[in-house]
């Protein structure tokens, strides 16, 4: 008991009122906070980086539907014009003055319908533009909002978990106590009930047997010496039995230890198979879009040969 006593305030002055455990403890608690940490900022480049590409792509399909559009009038003129050249091969033949005013009659038709139609292209462009921004800004905000709430997700989780520790630990710990303080107060009762039935027998014998005082000392040397090894074997199994308790609340925060080290391997791997997934869905995303261009590259010359 007095061991022990010394023991803890040697382990007060020595640590302070921080124990090693809690250390151990909080420096596992910091550690989990800096590696989740720096996954959360390589997430949000990965997934900002994501979101370019796909809002480049989107630009890209846009600009292949205006071109399919422009190519498509492009040949309506064509045709027009075809038209326009066959009405004046025909209207030559008649009176040069009907001829004249036909003709721009026809001009200032044409005018008006090229006014028009390059007004309903413009109208048309800032429409397109204006759908497009405001689908991305929705897509935007809705990832932001989920990626939030993932974020506090997670957080709640880590602190219920942490919390559900703490609990479990704090009952190890008060049962520990609980057992201590058992095992010590049932040793003290027994050394106590000892020592009186030893002084009531021996103050009795030397009033009855004084004659046979040597006797009576030497039952009381073997008495003594009976009673110290049966109080050496005592505190040697409760010394036992705490020295088993530690052995096993050490092997609990060391197996603590191995669940947090593997649920954090475990995160990390997932988050390295999603950004070779995303890799490689970028690799495919920019050969199409070469493969993208290269047909629009061959249709642009047909295009100004056929022009």
């Amino acid at each position: 008991y007095l061991a022990r006593k010394f023991f803890y305030l040697w382990a007060k002055m020595t640590f302070g009122q921080v124990l090693p455990s809690k250390a151990r403890c909080f420096y596992d608690q910091k550690i989990l906070q800096k590696t989740f940490g720096a996954w959360k900022e390589q997430w949000t480049v990965c997934r900002e980086k994501k979101l370019s590409l796909r809002a480049d792509n989107y630009r890209h399909l846009l600009l292949n539907l205006i071109f399919k559009a422009w190519r498509a009038y492009v040949c309506q003129q064509q045709g027009k014009r075809k038209k326009y050249y066959v009405a004046e091969s025909h209207a030559k033949k008649q009176t040069l003055l009907k001829t004249w005013q036909h003709w721009l009659v026809y001009v200032d038709v044409q005018r008006t319908k090229h006014g028009m139609q390059s007004v309903a292209l413009a109208f048309r462009e800032r429409s397109c533009l204006c759908i497009s921004w405001a689908v991305w800004r929705r897509q935007h905000y809705l990832k932001c909002s989920g990626h939030k709430m993932n974020i506090l997700a997670l957080q709640h989780w880590a602190q219920s978990l942490q919390f559900r520790a703490w609990l479990q630990w704090r009952e190890l710990y008060l049962h520990t106590q609980d057992e201590k303080q058992k095992d010590t107060r049932a040793v003290t009762h027994h050394q106590h009930w000892e020592l009186r039935r030893c002084v009531g027998a021996w103050l009795g014998y030397l009033n009855l047997h004084r004659v046979k005082k040597r006797q009576n000392e030497l039952a009381q040397e073997f008495h003594r010496s009976r009673m110290l090894r049966r109080c050496f074997s005592d505190w040697q199994l409760s010394w036992e039995c705490r020295r088993r308790m530690h052995a096993h609340q050490r092997d609990l925060e060391k197996q603590a230890a191995r669940i947090a080290l593997w649920r954090v391997f475990a995160h990390w791997k997932h988050y390295v198979v999603l950004c070779v997934e995303e890799a490689r869905q970028c690799e495919l995303a920019e050969k199409h879009y070469k493969c993208h261009l290269l047909v629009l590259q061959k249709y642009w010359n047909h295009w100004k040969s056929r022009l």
